[in-house]
């Protein structure tokens, strides 16, 4: 059914009246092996409910795969929009053995699910703004992969778009829109929220609040620091003894914070703009809080050094969904350092999956997998180092063999130039080295300067005997676990930084890398702690 129209007033007084759309999305209502309300279930697919593997609800879908013609498994069914409403679709999938891939479908085909997490819940989301009022469609499609053996069992749960279309951002608000969705059990009036700035001072705040009902607001919110409370009156939180009560803030389609079970109060910390990012980072950094040095250092190495490698082959999947050009052409296409021209068209473009190296005779033959820390450094293909996305970027696979394992640095004299200006050479007479040196283009030079400080945190217990490994790594690393790379080169990734500030993709990024592998990059996150650790 579909839930409750809900009459939303926001603190400046702006009402609307707003409808959830899918029709049993929680796969709860079935007739025999059928779920109501879907419209659409292709033959290559089979269905039926589930009562032991579910994400919310009594039940969820067991989805039976059994052919490689992708053209014959969509689940759809048609929902309705309304024109210039934007709606947060998002579903969760349960792989069972690896060798599918699930797509999300609205109005058109969006991102992959990782079919190599099996036994365990992941979502897939997109953000769709409606270009006129009428009926799209949304689901699933299932696609075969390496290994698949004919029949597979995939679980779908929770398919929904946000309870109620999201607003438009609020009239003249010249900074940062959050979306912040909250969801009452049954006792709303136990339920109380509110907003407060670096100043202390209230943002926004809660209303009276109706029970068993979804509440959806656009916050304009300026650069700086947020705190973020809810209180419950009685103790139990809002879930999950008297209803599914939850919470969420997102910013430009990234969650910042969610929360749904607590006693008394739960607060969230986060801070919006280039400052720190957008992401609820407090408690995650708590352990680095107020230190400065190599004790900052050594703390952060602490916070990050427990992450879950994934495998080298996994890459490719994160490629697929995460290393996609959004941010300049925003065609979709693979998001190539080495090839991608900022500031006009590409000579080549990659299709992700489609174009995956291969051998290749020259550029734009295909792309592979760039680890900026050469593997030569770290001795060959060890994990985790060999796998850690952190610092492995999709390149053009010819110009990533012309880089080789040589350092970055400046180009003063160039023996080899890619179609974006990433220059092979000489280094610069005054940039304190000699030998030869691969330079990116400036847009990408602080991306790569970040990486490079994630490895000298993430890896200090280990990397004192790296600088042996070989000539180019001895050039570039001086063999201690605190300054980690020779004067030169720390001088210069200090400057990239400094001159190259984070970028929304390498925020996009980090926050899909935490996802895929569990650990977070503290240099995107707060770009502060490298003169913290290193001076200016």
């Amino acid at each position: 059914m579909h839930k409750n129209s809900v009459s939303l007033c926001l603190l400046a007084g702006v009402c609307f009246t707003a409808q959830a759309t899918v029709l049993n999305g929680g796969f709860e209502q079935w007739s025999a092996n059928q779920p109501l309300d879907w419209s659409q279930i292709d033959s290559g697919i089979t269905l039926s409910p589930s009562n032991t593997i579910k994400l919310a609800g009594a039940r969820a879908a067991a989805v039976n795969v059994n052919t490689t013609d992708q053209a014959n498994t969509d689940l759809r069914q048609s929902v309705n929009v309304s024109a210039g409403q934007t709606y947060n679709f998002s579903t969760a999938v349960y792989h069972t053995e690896g060798n599918m891939r699930a797509r999300l479908y609205v109005n058109g085909y969006q991102g992959y699910s990782n079919e190599q997490l099996t036994g365990q819940w992941q979502t897939l989301s997109y953000n769709y703004t409606a270009a006129s009022t009428g009926t799209i469609e949304i689901g699933l499609r299932f696609y075969d992969v390496s290994g698949f053996d004919g029949s597979e069992l995939v679980y779908v749960d929770d398919f929904q778009p946000t309870s109620t279309p999201v607003e438009p951002p609020p009239a003249g608000c010249a900074a940062t829109t959050a979306t912040f969705s909250l969801t009452t059990d049954r006792y709303a009036s136990e339920t109380s929220w509110q907003l407060t700035d670096g100043n202390n001072q209230q943002a926004y705040a809660s209303g009276n609040l109706s029970n068993n009902t979804s509440y959806t607001e656009q916050w304009c919110l300026a650069d700086g620091d947020y705190s973020f409370r809810i209180d419950d009156s009685y103790g139990d939180g809002i879930c999950c003894s008297f209803g599914s009560g939850s919470y969420s803030l997102s910013i430009n389609g990234t969650e910042v914070f969610s929360g749904a079970s607590f006693t008394y109060q739960q607060s969230h910390a986060f801070t919006v703009g280039n400052s720190g990012g957008s992401a609820d980072l407090d408690a995650y950094y708590a352990d680095a809080a107020g230190l400065t040095g190599y004790t900052l250092k050594t703390a952060l190495h602490n916070i990050i050094s427990s992450h879950t490698a994934q495998g080298y082959s996994a890459l490719w999947t994160f490629y697929t969904v995460n290393e996609l050009d959004n941010y300049y052409e925003q065609d979709g296409s693979i998001l190539d350092i080495y090839s991608e021209n900022p500031a006009a068209t590409d000579a080549y473009v990659y299709v992700a999956s489609v174009n995956q190296c291969g051998s290749y005779n020259s550029e734009a033959d295909c792309y592979n997998r760039e680890h900026s820390f050469p593997r030569s450094w770290f001795g060959g293909a060890i994990e985790p180092m060999n796998s850690d996305v952190h610092h492995i970027f999709a390149t053009d696979g010819f110009v990533n063999s012309k880089r080789s394992s040589f350092p970055y640095g400046k180009v003063g004299s160039a023996s080899y130039t890619s179609t974006n200006g990433s220059k092979l050479g000489a280094a610069l007479s005054s940039s304190g080295y000699n030998g030869t040196v691969f330079e990116p283009i400036d847009e990408f030079k602080g991306d790569i300067a970040r990486a490079y400080f994630y490895m000298a945190t993430r890896y200090q217990d280990q990397l004192t005997g790296w600088q042996n490994n070989s000539t180019e790594a001895n050039a570039a690393l001086n063999g201690s676990s605190t300054q980690v790379f020779e004067s030169w080169l720390l001088q210069l990734l200090k400057q990239w930084h400094q001159l190259d500030p984070v970028s929304q993709k390498e925020r996009d990024r980090n926050d899909a890398a935490y996802e895929y592998q569990g650990n977070r990059n503290p240099f995107i996150d707060y770009p502060q702690f490298v003169s913290a650790i290193w001076g200016n």
